[in-house]
């Protein structure tokens, strides 16, 4: 059988665990060397591939490749750039054939989120009318939690552990002060669109008056007379108040907080700091002295904190991925399945790309409280699970021990492209 060898690249916004979906990858084709032969990694995500700077995997030890399992941040580098239509930037895509033709690259896997699962998914279908085979699997990944037919994305479950447990732990702080100093608290999370993340920070209270005493999720219209009867409700009866706030928060017009009035390179709005907006707010019609935070980069880097669920089913994806195109599967994604939440058991099952890409899995009504400041008992059953388990990386000098990769260049064979 010939071999052929492989290209792997990161897209998006990193997670703790995409790193460790890359170690599933990068040891699963070790392991099919009958069919794989070398692996080739893009330096900062697709335009490592459109630009021909590709990274010879092969040149990495094994121990360093094991140590990606433990270490945050994208390896590789990844990117913010989204492949535009086919019909009118063909030119790049079939720029993408050329570089995989010059490097005999039969695999392409692409771990990122739904803009990343679009670009997987084209990929495939014009390299099948240019004649070329390919097999593209995209490995999923996002914080968001956002992807569609898959029960949870790999890198969410670690981002919820510290966020609940970043609101547990600033909660005992302000209730230790309040009497005398901070009254409000805001917590900043991500979540553009969906109200995943948020909802994390309310399994930190288990009952009654326990904090967060506010979860503001994207899904709900945020309505300020409303969001600040609750305010002072919390602070009359419990002595302060602990929000846990979606970036994404927005008016019933679907106008943002936040809305700095700029777009990011996907198109997005820009949000500028809705922590901040609404703690002026607070102070505005409630005069409460207030403190705010945004956990920003902090939440998706703190591998420190990652919960061993998450790190298992981001390797697992990553593993599933190859399994799936030596197989022969193509525009296919690894899914994780959820086969009963106590005790938390799931499988790996393949999806179709098709169903994957440019679509958005939302919070359902149902995972939200009845009055919309908080997550009800079907999203605690949903959430708890992803959260189990402690995954520490090993430490040296106090510090957690990460990856130190080579990053050998590839020669390069075609002329430049500039994007």
């Amino acid at each position: 059988m010939a071999k052929h060898n492989a290209f792997y690249a990161q897209s998006g916004g990193v997670t703790a665990v995409i790193n460790a979906s890359a170690c599933g990858i990068i040891e699963a084709c070790r392991r099919h060397s009958d069919s794989i032969g070398k692996v080739y990694a893009g330096h900062n995500g697709i335009i490592g591939a459109l630009t021909e700077d590709l990274i010879d995997v092969s040149q990495e030890s094994d121990e360093s490749i094991a140590a990606l399992r433990h270490t945050p941040g994208g390896a590789f580098g990844s990117c913010r750039y989204k492949l535009k239509d086919i019909e009118s930037h063909r030119v790049q895509y079939e720029r993408l054939i050329e570089v995989f033709k010059a490097h005999d690259i039969r695999y392409f896997f692409y771990n990122g989120g739904g803009d990343s699962a679009d670009t997987c998914l084209k990929v495939s279908q014009l390299s099948e009318k240019m004649g070329y085979p390919l097999t593209a699997i995209h490995v999923p990944k996002t914080v968001d939690n956002d992807l569609p037919i898959t029960d949870n994305s790999p890198g969410f479950g670690s981002v919820a552990k510290y966020i609940a447990t970043s609101t547990l732990e600033a909660s005992l702080d302000i209730a230790s002060m309040c009497a005398t100093s901070t009254k409000v608290f805001v917590l900043e999370v991500m979540g553009r669109h969906a109200g995943w993340i948020a909802a994390a920070g309310g399994l930190a209270g288990q009952g009654e008056g326990e904090p967060p005493h506010l979860v503001i999720f994207p899904e709900v219209p945020f309505d300020r007379s409303k969001v600040m009867e609750r305010v002072e409700y919390a602070v009359k009866n419990y002595g302060y108040c602990v929000i846990v706030v979606s970036e994404g928060a927005r008016y019933e017009d679907g106008t943002f907080l936040a809305d700095s009035g700029n777009t990011d390179a996907f198109g997005h709005r820009q949000l500028g700091g809705v922590a901040p907006t609404l703690a002026g707010m607070v102070k505005q019609d409630l005069g409460y002295k207030y403190h705010w935070a945004v956990a920003d980069y902090l939440q998706r880097a703190a591998r420190h904190l990652g919960a061993r669920t998450d790190v298992e089913q981001a390797y697992a994806v990553g593993e599933k991925a190859v399994e799936l195109a030596v197989a022969g599967e193509n525009a296919k994604m690894p899914a994780i399945k959820r086969v009963s939440d106590n005790p938390y058991r799931w499988v790996i099952e393949s999806a179709p790309l098709a169903e994957v890409a440019n679509r958005e899995k939302f919070m359902p009504r149902d995972f939200i409280s009845e009055d919309g400041f908080g997550i009800s008992e079907t999203c605690r059953t949903y959430l708890s699970p992803l959260i189990q388990g402690e995954d520490f990386p090993p430490f040296e000098n106090g510090l957690p021990k990460v990856a130190r990769l080579k990053l050998a260049r590839v020669e390069k064979r075609l002329p430049e492209f500039t994007i």
